[in-house]
C-alpha cells in the first residue's frame, strides 16, 4: 500500500475529530433556541466531547494493542455513528451532553488507532513523513467544517449536521474495511493479559525520552489551544474585526500550517526529525516573543496578526515530527503510547485553556504571555539533552 493511499484513508479518519468539533459551531444559536437554554450552555456539549475524547483514549489505546486495530477502530466508528444519530434526536441539554460523551468515546477509539497503525507500518523518518502527509490531508477538515455546518443549516436544521457526521462515520467504516485493513502488514499476535493492559502505561511513563516528546506535544498544543479558545475575543472583540475578516485570518493559520508541513517533508530526507523539531519549536518560541512584544507595546493588528499566524503555523511541522519520535520506542505498544500522548494533550491543554479563561481578565497580554510560557517549556524540553535523544533514536 502506497504512503499516499495510507495517508488518505487515515487522514480521512483523523478528520472525524475536527468535524465533530467545528461543524456545528454555526448552529449554536439554533440549538440554544431549540432546547430553550442559554447560548453559553451549548458550549457544555463541546466541553463534554473534548474531555471524553482525551480521557477515553487511555482505554482505547491498550485495547487496540491487545485486540488489534481493526475491531477498536471499527467499533469506535460504530459508537460514533450511533451517538451522532442520538444527538440529532436529543430534546434537552442533558440528553445532548450524554450522547456527546458517548460520541467522544467513539471518536477517541478512532483517534488513538490512527497513530498506532502508522507505528505498526513504519518507523523513524518514514513515520514522520507519513504523519506529515496525514496532517496535510487533515488540515482540510477544520478549514471546511464551519462552512459545511452552515450549508447544512441552509438545507435543513442543526439535527442534519449530526446525521451527516453519523453518515460520514459509516462511510469511513466501509472504506477502511474495504481498502485499508486487507492491505496492512499484519501485526504480531498479542498475548498480553487484559489485567496487565493498564500496567503498560508504566512502561511508557518510565521512558524519559518518550515523556520528553509527550511534554513537547502537550505544551505546543496548549499554546495553540490558548489561541483557538480566545481567537474570537482577540480578533472580533479586541480588534473589532468582522466575521469575514476573522474567518480569513483564522484560515491563514491553517494555510501556513499546510505550507510548513509540505516544507518539512523533503527536509526529513536530509535532517533527522529530532533536529528539525528542535529548530521548529525554537522558531515558534521566537514568533511568540515577537507577539508578546508587539502586544505589550499596544501595536495595531497589522503587526500582531503576522506573529500569531507564524506561531500557530509552526504546528504544521512540529506535530508530525514530534509524534513520530514519541511513538518510536514502543513498536508493540503503539496504541498505549498514542493514548497517553493524546490524553495528555487534550486534558492538560484543556485545563490550561480553561484557567486562562477564568484568570485572563478580558485582556490580550495575559493570553499571549500564557502562550509564550507554554512555548518556553517546550523549548527547554527540546533542547535539554538533544544529543542523547538523537543517539537513542538512532539505536531504536
Amino acid at each position: 500500500m502506497s504512503h499516499f493511499q495510507l495517508a488518505l484513508l487515515l487522514g480521512m479518519t483523523v478528520a472525524l475529530g475536527p468535524l465533530a468539533l467545528d461543524a456545528y459551531l454555526p448552529a449554536f444559536p439554533d440549538i440554544s433556541d431549540a432546547l430553550g437554554i442559554p447560548l453559553a450552555d451549548v458550549g457544555l456539549t463541546l466541553s463534554a466531547y473534548v474531555s471524553t475524547l482525551g480521557l477515553a483514549q487511555l482505554v482505547g489505546g491498550p485495547l487496540s494493542d491487545r485486540y488489534g486495530r481493526r475491531p477498536i477502530l471499527l467499533g469506535g466508528l460504530a459508537i460514533f455513528a450511533t451517538a451522532g444519530v442520538m444527538v440529532s434526536l436529543a430534546d434537552s441539554l442533558s440528553a445532548m451532553v450524554t450522547w456527546r460523551i458517548v460520541q467522544g468515546i467513539g471518536g477517541a477509539f478512532c483517534a488513538v488507532s490512527v497513530p498506532a497503525i502508522v507505528r505498526d507500518q513504519v518507523n523513524g523518518q518514514e513515520a514522520a513523513r507519513l504523519f506529515g502527509l496525514i496532517g496535510l490531508i487533515m488540515f482540510i477538515a477544520p478549514a471546511a467544517a464551519p462552512s459545511l455546518g452552515a450549508l447544512m443549516l441552509t438545507l435543513g436544521d442543526w439535527h442534519g449536521i449530526f446525521v451527516l457526521l453519523a453518515g460520514y462515520a459509516l462511510f469511513l467504516a466501509v472504506a477502511l474495511q474495504t481498502f485499508l485493513f486487507p492491505k496492512l502488514q499484519p501485526r504480531p499476535p498479542a498475548t498480553t493479559p487484559v489485567k496487565t493492559l493498564a500496567t503498560n502505561y508504566l512502561l511508557v511513563l518510565r521512558h524519559k525520552t518518550t515523556m520528553r516528546f509527550v511534554g513537547i506535544q502537550v505544551l505546543c498544543f496548549s499554546s495553540m489551544l490558548l489561541f483557538i479558545t480566545h481567537s474570537s475575543f482577540i480578533y472580533q472583540e479586541w480588534f473589532g474585526l468582522s466575521k469575514s475578516m476573522f474567518s480569513i485570518l483564522f484560515a491563514a493559520n491553517i494555510a501556513l500550517m499546510a505550507v510548513l508541513n509540505l516544507i518539512n517533508r523533503p527536509l526529513l530526507r536530509r535532517f533527522s526529525s529530532v533536529a528539525l523539531l528542535r529548530v521548529q519549536v525554537s522558531l515558534q518560541f521566537l514568533a511568540l516573543v515577537g507577539l508578546v512584544t508587539v502586544v505589550a507595546l499596544d501595536s495595531p493588528l497589522w503587526l500582531v496578526a503576522p506573529f500569531i499566524i507564524a506561531a500557530i503555523g509552526w504546528q504544521g511541522a512540529i506535530v508530525p515530527n514530534n509524534m513520530a519520535n514519541a511513538l518510536e520506542f514502543f513498536p508493540h505498544l503503539g496504541g498505549t503510547a498514542a493514548a497517553l500522548l493524546g490524553a495528555s494533550q487534550f486534558t492538560i491543554a484543556g485545563g490550561i485553556s480553561a484557567l486562562s479563561s477564568v484568570f485572563g481578565g478580558g485582556q490580550l497580554l495575559p493570553i499571549v504571555a500564557s502562550m509564550l510560557a507554554c512555548s518556553a517549556g517546550a523549548v527547554l524540553l527540546a533542547l535539554g539533552a538533544p544529543k542523547a535523544v538523537e543517539r537513542e533514536l538512532a539505536l531504536a
